[in-house]
């Protein structure tokens, strides 16, 4: 097969001016800002804060691994915490619950259906990367994070950028981008991926579910990031061990032909994919470009999104809960997508039916090995696509709020963004979406950007402050410990 060569996207049929700019923008999406030159940017952001913070999150790997997960449910001495709303527990459990999701089990069949197995090898590549880049972040979003006018702890890309580059544009930028972000990606995708599945497993009609789903939502979303954080916390768990108890229940039942898929992974790596059965073939090039872009889709790191949950952890130093943000991809990408890839893999779908969509394989690849599997795919991706819906509400609201920093403004400005968004929730349930993908993965490129940029020329405060905290990990920093020696935009 030759090279891969991006190409224009054929037009949508019709020859009207919207049929035109959806054609430019999905060729926008394919081909820069989530293709090659994307995964080029997030893998050099990668590689050069890894150099910046001398590999930490990888020598130092066993404190990551100790502090999250030994501390996963012990409660915190609170003369020992820092500033913030939520516990660690909360803010990852928040930031997992929008990344966890149909990234998790369509993206990574997506993956191996066009790219073939090594594909996985890309994205876990993408996930090495992503271990640092999210470290830097939440780091930074702690770091800079400050109190809004009702006394709540804030954060995320749009106050580091504005607070540590003084750079206001910019903030604004990522701001606008990530409000209009969360009614796609968010809203309207996360709904019609759980009104879709429930209502082809179950039958229940598309409206029925839409206002269902709209109202459990908004009943949510009304009680601020720590009812989210309360909700999330039970809710991705629990969610997570289902999902991983099923697809541990298949692979014991095809673990004969583990070994096998664990080669083709990583040799159709360096080798490409031979075309065999439905499957069309795929070279290294393409493999790898597949692979580290739904890669970067499923653990967002370097998008901005998550630190803006992390952001209002209840911690003692900006790095300890950047270790939350290294867990968090390495559970949500190293973890979860590898069990999906081999259960895909080792079912044999993968290259069986060229017309079998993705979501179908998923839900197949379970069914054939253990009776009633397609129901735990069901099931996952409700309880995936509800968390990551509320979690993403609450990172569009931050970004509201940033946009309209006056008092009263800000109230009428946020009123009207969780209606609209509750709207889109039922909206996404009953409609056709393929035009609002679209406008979200280009959002969602469009926020990786300013973030990027900023954690670029902030490398030099992610140094001290994870050298800082390296030195000395164990120890307990008191409330009042003050960091803005180490927040200086250049080094002295």
């Amino acid at each position: 097969m030759p090279p891969y060569v991006p190409m224009l996207p054929a037009p949508i049929e019709g020859n009207t001016m919207f049929d035109s700019f959806m054609s430019i923008l999905a060729a926008l999406n394919t081909n820069v800002l989530w293709g090659v030159p994307m995964v080029v940017l997030m893998l050099g952001t990668g590689v050069f804060l890894l150099i910046i913070t001398k590999g930490v999150v990888f020598t130092r790997f066993n404190i990551v691994m100790r502090y999250t997960t030994k501390t996963l449910f012990q409660r915190q001495d609170k003369s020992e915490a820092g500033e913030g709303t939520i516990s660690p527990f909360q803010a990852v459990c928040t930031a997992l619950a929008a990344t966890l999701g149909t990234g998790n089990i369509v993206g990574v069949a997506l993956a191996v259906a066009t790219g073939g197995p090594g594909a996985i090898f890309w994205l876990w590549l993408s996930a090495l990367a992503g271990m640092v880049i999210k470290f830097c972040e939440v780091t930074l979003s702690v770091a800079y994070r400050t109190r809004n006018e009702r006394g709540e702890i804030v954060g995320g890309p749009m106050y580091y950028i504005s607070r540590g580059l003084g750079t206001t544009w910019l903030a604004v930028l990522f701001a606008i981008f990530g409000f209009l972000a969360s009614f796609g990606i968010g809203a309207s995708v996360q709904a019609n991926s759980l009104a879709t599945s429930v209502n082809a497993t179950f039958g229940v009609p598309l409206p029925v579910i839409g206002a269902i789903v709209a109202l459990l939502a908004g009943l949510v979303l009304i009680g601020g990031i720590t009812r989210i954080a309360q909700i999330t916390e039970k809710l991705v768990p629990f969610a997570a061990i289902f999902y991983l108890v099923g697809a541990a229940a298949v692979l014991v039942v095809n673990a004969a032909e583990i070994p096998a898929a664990i080669a083709q992974i990583i040799g159709d790596a360096f080798t490409g994919t031979a075309a065999t059965g439905g499957f069309l073939g795929a070279t290294v090039m393409y493999a790898c470009r597949v692979g580290m872009s739904r890669g970067v889709f499923t653990h967002e790191a370097g998008m901005g999104s998550a630190p803006i949950a992390h952001a209002s952890a209840d911690t003692d130093h900006p790095a300890r809960q950047g270790l939350w943000g290294t867990f968090e991809v390495f559970f949500d990408s190293i973890v979860m997508c590898t069990v999906t890839g081999l259960v895909i893999l080792t079912s044999g779908l993968w290259h069986a039916d060229p017309m079998m969509s993705e979501g179908a394989m998923s839900s197949e690849a379970f069914g054939q090995s253990i009776p009633g599997g397609e129901y735990i795919v069901t099931v996952g991706l409700m309880l995936f696509a509800f968390a990551t819906l509320i979690a993403w509400y609450y990172y569009g609201e931050k970004c509201v709020e940033y946009l309209f920093r006056k008092s009263r403004a800000q109230r009428v400005a946020v009123r009207i963004y969780q209606v609209a968004y509750v709207a889109m929730v039922f909206a996404g349930c009953v409609a056709n979406l393929d035009v609002v993908w679209e406008f979200a993965d280009c959002f969602n490129g469009l926020m990786a950007i300013p973030n990027l940029i900023a954690l670029i020329a902030l490398s030099p405060v992610i140094s001290r402050l994870a050298k800082d905290f390296f030195r000395d990990p164990d120890t307990r920093r008191p409330r009042d410990t003050d960091y803005s020696g180490m927040l200086t935009f250049r080094d002295k």
